[in-house]
């Protein structure tokens, strides 16, 4: 019980820190240079603390949960992870140079997170940490099954992910933010025995990228093109293009922007049916030359 008071008081300084840090980047940034850079490096930062605490499964799995909730309740637009930066992209919703710093950011945040986390594993607050100092050098991939079967459960965790992220956009924080907290608790729940369940190549790039058991190739294999792949696909399905790259819809038909209620529509049919009855009457009651 110590051993979790102590990861929660961490998560808590780290979440009051970076929302500190969130608001002084407000007003020394201009509004472009905060959007792009530094929300995106302190949500990151907020999103690798998560790493510091080493507890079950079901600890671990409420702590994440809770974590997501505090991230959409206050990420103030950022998205800490590079899948999303680049969907936004293919939406038209960001340009190149934009997303370009979106990237820089999360790269730079997520080190300086995992810094402060292995900071935080020095000080041997609890017994875990001690453990951890000792294997630290040591860990192990997490890829616990065949690369390809890795690639496709990152893939797929990635996929409805941000099937539901698209879903989910236009709706009440409310209903939006537990959605996707649950949404990810669950992924990660399910692909966690196989890949780790990171489904985001940031995050797997600071904790899993130096670890022995699997090569550098393997990793941008799995936690790089796998969830680069499922966004593509949940995109696809999704909007039937991809705005950035084509515009001509693959999977739906095109609608017309107006709809006409159906009732006056019968009538409008059944006017011109008249119409033209009379007409053809009209004709036919012509004197011939």
């Amino acid at each position: 019980m110590a051993g979790l008071n102590v990861s929660i008081a961490f998560f808590s300084l780290v979440v009051g820190v970076c929302q500190v840090l969130r608001q002084l980047s407000k007003r020394l940034l201009s509004p472009g240079a905060y959007g792009c850079l530094a929300r995106e490096f302190l949500r990151m930062l907020l999103e690798i603390g998560l790493w510091g605490g080493g507890f079950g499964p079901d600890v671990v799995l409420t702590l994440l949960f809770l974590l997501f909730v505090v991230h959409g309740a206050s990420f103030d637009g950022a998205s800490a992870n590079p899948t999303i930066s680049l969907q936004e992209f293919l939406l038209l919703e960001s340009n190149l140079a934009a997303t370009a710093a979106k990237l820089l950011a999360q790269g730079v945040g997520m080190g300086m997170g995992w810094a402060v986390t292995k900071l935080y594993w020095s000080w041997e607050l609890t017994h875990f940490h001690l453990i951890q100092n000792l294997i630290a050098s040591e860990c192990s991939s997490s890829i616990h099954t065949s690369l390809h079967h890795a690639a496709f459960v990152e893939g797929t965790c990635s996929f409805f992910f941000h099937l539901v992220l698209l879903k989910l956009c236009q709706s009440h924080p409310i209903y939006r933010v537990p959605a996707l907290a649950a949404t990810v608790t669950f992924l990660t729940y399910t692909a966690v025995p196989f890949t780790g369940a990171f489904f985001n190549p940031a995050l797997a790039a600071a904790t899993t990228f130096h670890c022995s058991g699997s090569s550098f190739w393997d990793y941008i294999q799995v936690y790089w093109l796998g969830p680069l792949a499922g966004m593509l696909a949940a995109l696809l399905l999704y909007q039937g293009n991809i705005p950035r790259l084509f515009q001509k819809n693959l999977l739906y038909s095109q609608k017309s922007k107006y709809k006409i209620p159906k009732a006056r529509m019968v009538a409008q049919v059944e006017g011109d049916k008249v119409q033209q009855k009379r007409k053809g009457e009209k004709s036919n009651s012509e004197p011939c030359a």
